[in-house]
């Protein structure tokens, strides 16, 4: 695996926003950046042709202006350009698994145009073997976390392995220096509930139980990381709704997926579907066991 970070490119803004944050995040884990833009109809590279008649050249153009942007910003920057003969969702999928992480554009529910951005991403996301960074673009700025995002958040279900997502999530927070927040949904069981509202002795022992939980999952990584300061906290509503609203105004929504079995069909769960659909920070979507 190669120590860099991988972004698809396709000239939209969505992957221009994606560009640059994948290129701070680089710079934070001092890897270098993989600019990739794949199309099937690239032709083999030519010794010296005329840009008149050079059939990639809008490709070389795309990868290249994008490049001294980013190059411009983080003079430091190991950066790559990278052109791929093949079908985007392979190209992107190869990418992913030479690479520390894989960054898009992403538009959420909006309509979808992009060649990356519409029957790939959702894919790539999904079979992906390494962690998928998706990045909105934003109105009026340059698509990257406002200034006042300061704050990690990672989603936990507490039942299961979570220690790929952990490590994901705790790296990024000690890379940036920012706090991390986990946070975990419980919807309140039905027979917490009565005529008036909930059984309140019953929703305290829910809460109780659940920071036990989440508390010892977050323990080995809170030894490991001790410069990272951690929040914790348990919502009583659904895990999407929980982990959508904690996110607001994030540097970063972390998320699981569970690996892909073979014979079974590549899923996202629901929290990983609304986090990518609903969510207005970028959001990581790590698989693990």
């Amino acid at each position: 695996m190669q120590q860099a970070v991988t972004v698809g490119l396709d000239g939209s803004p969505e992957s221009l926003a994606a560009a640059r944050w994948a290129a701070d995040e680089a710079e934070k884990r001092m890897l270098t950046l993989r600019l990739l833009h794949a199309w099937p109809l690239l032709a083999p590279e030519p010794t010296r042709v005329p840009s008149e008649v050079d059939q990639n050249y809008w490709a070389k153009r795309l990868v290249h202006t994008a490049q001294a942007e980013l190059q411009a910003r983080h003079p430091g920057l190991s950066i790559v350009g990278n052109l791929v003969a093949d079908d985007a969702q392979n190209a992107l999928l190869q990418a992913a698994s030479e690479s520390e992480m894989l960054v898009l554009g992403s538009r959420g529910l909006e309509p979808v145009e992009s060649y990356f951005l519409g029957d790939v991403s959702m894919p790539v996301v999904a079979r992906a073997e390494r962690p998928v960074v998706l990045v909105r673009a934003r109105t009026g700025g340059e698509g990257v976390a406002a200034a006042s995002a300061d704050r990690v958040v990672v989603a936990l279900k507490l039942h299961g392995s979570s220690d790929g997502l952990l490590d994901f999530a705790f790296h990024t927070a000690a890379s940036r220096g920012i706090p991390l927040q986990a946070v975990h949904g419980r919807s309140v069981p039905l027979h917490a509930r009565v005529p008036w509202g909930v059984d309140h002795s019953v929703t305290e022992e829910i809460t109780r139980d659940a920071l036990k939980e989440l508390g010892k999952a977050l323990r080995p990584w809170r030894e490991k990381y001790p410069q990272v300061d951690v929040a914790d906290g348990i919502r009583l509503e659904s895990p999407a709704k929980a982990v959508v609203r904690a996110a607001e105004g994030a540097a970063l929504l972390v998320v699981g997926r569970r690996e892909h079995r073979p014979g079974l069909a590549p899923r996202l769960g629901p929290v990983a579907q609304a986090a990518i659909h609903h969510g207005r920070c970028p959001v990581a979507v790590v698989p693990h066991g």
